[in-house]
């Protein structure tokens, strides 16, 4: 049943005046241009694609002028096109790309938004692992750092061959191919190849003796209706605080038919990659940075005691001799859409993923508790001998993923009706394991390399997934005016997790704990449905209301991380299997999609989206500490716990005013409330967290573009201001509002003797050099959090040729 709810009510009133208040058949309705000249859409029926990658409408392409659109849909999603993308800086991730949208909070310590290992993002109250993430509609996992499930969009494809990013910040589409999208969708969209045989060269330079290039080279239509083309990139950068390296290499192909009644898509993707990880402070701390000492492995040796040991003063802020993300990926599909009709379509894709990746930290022995976890193992040895004789040992955090998966839609128009019925299956096999090796003072190992022939072998688990979800949704043209859209998918996630290689009791902490042998814990929900509502009040403005439901699957990790696998006793595992429940969601959403021409005022037009939204979130899981009574039955030190529930409340406010003389303003202005529903209990203690605000989440936020566009050349201001956001439970500490201001600006010569077209962009990142506190950790509800600090101001140039 639906869950009460204050904005519950006013949605289906709204329901019942649209439907009354509608005209005629949405298949015939008018669509707004950019200069608000009305063009009529042609009568005949063309055939679509499944939900999750179709084209809506016109607003779904933007014009060259555009920096964020409002796609047509009964629940809110603004896309970012390619230029916009490339304007913030030439390499950006998809991730980094939404940060201008209101509502967004995307934090990372480097310019382009690629270190996975501190990227932190946040929409409407809810983290980047309870959001649904999908590349041309193919799963990409939950985005958890060493992810178990897929990999970062990034990782997926190169950003030059990104077309748009989309975001559905309440709710995603039915079809959407995700366990975890309690909080929203985003979509990153490949482009085609061109139709005309050619090319593009790209050349950046930056601070931090950063260098990108990117090489891509179209076929061309060939054959019959064929196309394709395949792209390189090669990146490489210093980190800004330290000497290790972050880059790699990446490939993408893609091959289209484009026949009468094939659709034919297919997609390969390879990634090679690493990446030197910026190290947290965990504060209060007069530190700002942690830097690694790579490559000065004698300073390195000099900072450590006889035994391995850093500076006691240094507590938990000591410093690394390196540390690094290595990763590599292939990545596959096959799409067949294929049109029995020009009312029938059935899509079909067949994909494939393998990652084999390893987080490799090179640490001091003595550090607190790394000595206990070598000691347990080699107890009365000298262990700075023992491990290479530096004092550093090399731990790794080593994982593998296997997907398979398959996804279907048959997309009928009857009528009024376009009716659409679908299905996802995956299998995913992935591996987590803990080792560690020795670290040589005479013949060091290098960090981007993989260490082999571990002393320890701490843990290790295996899981295998297997993934059911189908949809079923009718979206009805009542009238000319009024849409009404009705359907409900089935989710059933299978997860068996083994324990592999169990680790040693005297090495985990806290003490008493143990790693769990595992088993199977399914999360199922047979009807998650969806309400929605577009009324069009003319060629201008729009209303739409939406309501749906959404479960998250559990993460398939093991020992240190908050979920059923990684509960530190079987004992606790069996309890949480009798008793725990996966995470759900309630979103309700309303709002209004504008485009105007002002003839009465300076501004040409503005067009824009303002929107409301209620969130119930339920059943939220935390690790906590066993109270006195369940102890002795669990014999161990904390539990995993359903511990409430989160309220939100939040509107968001986007709009783009188009001035004379070539000018434009883009803002978006967001409020979000999301609190706590529940206190808890941890071991003896309640935990008053009723009330107090979500983590890591601001209540306000405000973003805008400046910008200037005439006769090839372009130059932009941007600003993302960030409101206070809390680092503790109990909200006793916080981190200060920031305010972070870029620059960018370019020309483009056309019609040129070899090249097409050529250009030029200068970007400034972070241009007031601000220092603050970029993504923040909160694990406990102590006065204690961690924290990476805010990327200095970098300079970029890129050139760019189009042949």
């Amino acid at each position: 049943m639906l869950r009460p709810s204050r904005l519950a009510l006013p949605c289906f009133i709204a329901l019942a005046v649209l439907s009354a208040r509608g005209e005629r058949a949405l298949a015939q309705s008018v669509s707004s241009t950019p200069s608000g000249k009305a063009t009529k859409k042609p009568a005949s029926h063309t055939p679509r694609a499944p939900s999750a990658l179709r084209e809506t409408d016109a607003a779904s392409k933007p014009n060259s002028e555009s920096i964020v659109v409002a796609e047509k849909r009964s629940r809110s999603q603004l896309s970012v096109g390619q230029t916009a993308i490339s304007r913030q800086l030439p390499g950006t991730s998809p991730l980094q790309a939404l940060q201008i949208l209101p509502g967004v909070v995307y934090t990372t310590a480097d310019p382009w938004g690629a270190t996975e290992q501190n990227a932190a993002l946040y929409i409407h109250g809810f983290a980047q692992s309870q959001l649904g993430f999908t590349m041309d509609g193919i799963p990409l996992g939950d985005q958890t750092y060493n992810n178990y499930n897929g990999l970062s969009p990034q990782r997926a494809i190169a950003s030059e061959n990104v077309s748009r990013v989309s975001l559905s910040s309440g709710a995603g589409d039915l079809s959407t191919a995700s366990t975890s999208n309690l909080g929203g969708t985003i979509q990153t969209l490949s482009s085609d190849p061109e139709k005309q045989r050619g090319g593009q060269i790209e050349q950046s330079f930056g601070s931090y003796a950063a260098f990108r290039t990117f090489v891509r080279l179209d076929t061309g239509t060939f054959g019959h209706e064929n196309r394709a083309y395949i792209s390189y990139l090669r990146q490489d950068a210093r980190a800004w605080d330290y000497h290790e390296h972050q880059g790699g290499q990446q490939v993408n192909l893609k091959f289209l038919h484009d026949g009468k009644r094939d659709r034919i898509t297919v997609y390969l993707d390879w990634m090679d990659k690493a990446e030197g990880n910026e190290d947290a402070v965990v504060l209060p701390s007069t530190l700002y940075t942690r830097p690694s000492f790579y490559p000065d492995l004698d300073q390195a040796m000099a900072y450590l005691d006889a035994s391995g040991t850093p500076p006691k003063a240094a507590g938990l802020n000591f410093r690394d001799y390196a540390s690094t993300a290595l990763r590599q990926d292939f990545l596959g599909y096959i799409r067949d859409e294929h049109h029995f009709s020009d009312r029938l379509t059935l899509t079909t894709t067949v994909y494939g993923h393998r990652d084999a990746s390893a987080g490799v930290v090179t640490t001091p022995v003595g550090a607190s508790g790394i000595s206990k976890i070598l000691t347990a193992y080699y107890p009365g040895q000298d262990i700075r001998s023992l491990f290479g004789g530096s004092g550093y040992t090399n731990r790794t955090t080593e994982y593998g993923i296997t997907r398979e998966g398959a996804m279907t839609a048959l997309a009928y128009h009857l009528g009024h009706h376009d009716i659409e019925l679908g299905g996802w299956y995956e299998r995913n096999v992935n591996t987590f394991e803990r080792r560690w090796y020795p670290f040589s003072a005479t013949n060091p190992l290098s960090p981007y390399k993989r260490p082999t022939d571990p002393l320890i072998n701490q843990f290790a688990n295996d899981f295998q997934t297997n993934t059911f979800q189908t949809h079923i949704q009718d979206r009805w043209a009542v009238t000319r005016a009024l849409s009404l859209q009705a359907g409900f998918k089935s989710s059933l996630q299978y997860t068996n997790g083994r324990l592999t290689v169990p680790g040693l009791p005297a090495s985990l902490s806290p003490a008493g704990s143990t790693t769990a042998s595992g088993g199977q814990i399914d999360a199922t929900e047979a009807f998650l449905p969806s309400f929605g509502a577009v009324w069009r009040l003319g060629p201008h403005d729009q209303l739409f209301a939406n309501i749906q439901k959404n479960m998250r699957g559990y993460q398939a990790l093991g020992y240190g991380y908050a979920t059923p696998w990684g509960i530190p006793s079987q004992a606790g595992f069996e309890n949480f299997r009798r008793t725990g429940h996966p995470e759900t969601s309630w979103t309700y959403e309303t709002g209004w999609r504008f485009n105007h021409p002002l003839t009465r005022s300076p501004a040409l037009s503005i067009d824009g989206q303002l929107s409301y939204y209620h969130v119930d979130f339920s059943n939220r899981l935390l690790t906590v500490s066993s109270s006195p009574q369940i102890t002795s039955l669990t014999g161990a030190a904390s539990l995993l716990e359903n511990v409430g529930g989160v309220t939100t409340n939040g509107a968001d406010a986007e709009f783009t005013l188009h001035l004379p003389w070539h000018l434009s303003l883009y803002d978006a202005a967001s409020y979000n409330r999301s609190t706590y529903d529940n206190n808890y209990q941890s071991g003896s203690a309640v935990v008053a967290t009723a009330g107090k605000y979500v983590v890591a989440v601001p209540e306000w936020m405000n973003k805008f573009i400046f910008a200037y566009s005439h006769d090839g050349f372009y130059a932009q201001l941007t600003g993302d201001y960030i409101g206070r956001r809390y680092a503790t439970y109990l909200n006793d500490l916080s981190v200060t509002p920031m305010t972070l201001f870029g620059f960018s600006s370019g020309y483009t010569l056309h019609h040129l003797p070899v090249l097409r077209d050529a250009s030029v962009q200068f970007t400034i990142t972070n241009l007031t050099n601000t220092r603050n506190w970029s993504t923040i950790l909160a694990t406990n509800a102590s006065k204690q959090f961690t924290a990476y600090p805010q990327a200095p101001r970098q300079f970029f140039l890129t050139f760019t040729g189009h042949f």
